[in-house]
Order: structure tokens, then sequence, then C-alpha cells
């Protein structure tokens, strides 16, 4: 734990720097709100086991960056057709992430993408709604979840 507890406090110390800059006079402040930052997030969100992939972390990235823009172009489509093609409703989808922080990275990542926003929580599933639910939206999800697990949650 004093790993965590040391590289936590090294980002919240640069943190200080950016915001606050490097005045000699501000010091005590700063260990003080580095010291409560550091002890506030380790009781938040504890140290876990799970291994950062740099190159899963790139691809999700190049996944998200690339059903954005495909995701946009198409809202962008549909809005400025004059027929308005929308077949607007909620799709179910099962994910295998825990209720937590890991579901609700997961769910904050998805809602980012254009033509879907994650509504709720139903019998395990999470509720999304689409513009669209004749598109494989359901696919789509388990494409992010699974770039996503191993990106960040590679236990």
């Amino acid at each position: 734990m004093g790993l965590h507890a040391a590289f936590r406090a090294a980002w919240f110390l640069c943190l200080w720097l950016v915001l606050a800059g490097a005045d000699p006079a501000d010091i005590p402040a700063a260990i003080v709100a580095v010291t409560a930052a550091t002890w506030t997030s380790l009781r938040l969100l504890e140290p876990g086991t799970s291994r950062r992939s740099l190159g899963a972390i790139f691809q999700l990235a190049v996944l998200f960056l690339y059903h954005s823009i495909v995701a946009g172009a198409d809202v962008a489509r549909r809005a400025l057709d004059p027929r308005l093609p929308l077949r607007p409703g909620f799709v179910g989808y099962p994910t295998s992430l825990p209720r937590g922080m890991r579901r609700n990275v997961f769910t904050t990542l998805t809602s980012l993408l254009p033509g879907t926003v994650p509504a709720g929580d139903e019998d395990g599933q999470l509720i999304y709604h689409c513009l669209d639910v004749e598109q494989p939206v359901a696919a789509e999800l388990a494409a992010e979840e699974a770039a996503l697990v191993r990106a960040l949650y590679n236990d």
C-alpha cells in the first residue's frame, strides 16, 4: 500500500503545482492538501490488483474514437434527413461487470458514444435508450466492454 500512496501523493502534488504554482510560502498548505487528498483517495478508491495494459488502453481509445466518429456521423445523418429515420427504444445489455466502480466506468464510457444513453439497470442488465434499436447495439457494447476489461481490469 505504500507504493500506491506514494504514487497518488505524487499525482496530487503535480496537480497542486499545476493549479497553485510553486510558491515556497505555500509548502505547508501543499503538504496538508496532498496528505488529505491521498488519504481520502486511498479510503474511497482502494488500490486494486488489476494490471493496466498500455497497448490495450491505446486500442480502447482507438475503438472509442472510431465508434464516436461513426455514430456521430450516423446521428447527424438521421437528424438532417427529412424523413428522420429513427426507431427509438430500449435495449437490454447483459454485462459481466459487477455493480460498482467497474460497471460505472463502463456506463460512463458508453454514455459518451452518440446514439445510445445508459438509462438504468434492470434484472442484472444495463438498459440503454437508442435512436435505432435495429442497429447492432448489443454487439457494439460487448466490443466496448471487452476492450475496457483488457485495458483496465486485466486481473
